[in-house]
């Protein structure tokens, strides 16, 4: 039955007039609450389908994807010891090319987020960005943004993009953010990055709307020189606008991770 709150849920992720029984909220409110609760969790320790992702990214032409893990070793590890997931684990060597962009695909604290996004934004991300030389794309596990400095490094890439799953939250478990640093190597500040997030359509940012974002930021990392703070943040362009949805879009600096 609807109520007079229900316009206002139409606008919002965000639970609004949950209504009493009692001295409790009703029941119905109280299982969404859970199962929101137990979805958060599961996007947290539930592993990431390393071999179902590489089957579905091998037709983007970009070459067989490398598979990497961090020095965090397992979930309870990565959990515990951020600082773990931003190093590459011991060992770790992978082929270098001096391609202009190089993209590795993180679990984060979401494995459900870059299973459920993770190709089709790739996809996209690709495709708003040609003429570009990009290296195999790379696959790692118990991973923080940082360890993309580790990554782009090792490859020698121009610029690095990191698709990694957000923290997940009880109104979305499943969003992803890329993060763009420019010349990566470890040492980078988060403020030497620029990141757009909340990408998980239909609820929050398209995948070709993060796209021309990204795409606009790595070009103008390409210009400048640099990214992060010292870039200007061009997320106000109206080539940037999306016709369908700007719903819960976020551009801006730095980690969370």
């Amino acid at each position: 039955m609807s109520d007079l709150w229900d316009e206002l849920r139409r606008h919002t992720q965000a639970r609004i007039g949950l209504g009493r029984t009692g001295n409790s909220i009703p029941t119905r409110r109280h299982l969404e609450f859970v199962t929101a609760h137990a979805e958060a969790r599961d996007a947290v320790h539930v592993p990431l389908d390393v071999p179902g992702l590489v089957q579905r990214i091998r037709g983007l032409g970009l070459g067989e994807p490398l598979i990497v893990e961090s020095a965090a070793g397992d979930r309870s590890t990565y959990l515990r010891r951020p600082d773990f997931g931003r190093r590459l684990a011991e060992g770790t060597t992978l082929p270098r090319t001096e391609a202009d962009l190089g993209i590795a695909l993180c679990d984060g604290l979401s494995s459900t987020a870059l299973d459920a996004h993770g190709p089709d934004l790739l996809a996209a991300v690709i495709a708003a960005l040609p003429g570009l030389t990009v290296a195999r794309p790379v696959i790692a596990t118990q991973a923080r943004v940082a360890l993309g400095d580790h990554i782009g490094e090792q490859l020698g890439v121009a610029t690095m993009l990191v698709i990694i799953g957000e923290r997940p939250g009880l109104s979305v478990a499943d969003s992803v953010g890329v993060y763009s640093t420019h010349h990566p190597r470890p040492g980078r500040s988060d403020a030497e990055r620029n990141c757009v997030s909340n990408i998980h359509p239909p609820g929050g940012m398209t995948y070709e709307h993060a796209a021309r974002v990204v795409a606009a930021l790595v070009n103008g990392a390409r210009q400048l020189g640099a990214s992060g703070v010292a870039l200007k943040d061009t997320s106000r362009d109206p080539a940037l606008t999306d016709p369908d949805t700007d719903s819960g879009a976020g551009i801006g600096h730095g980690s969370a991770q």
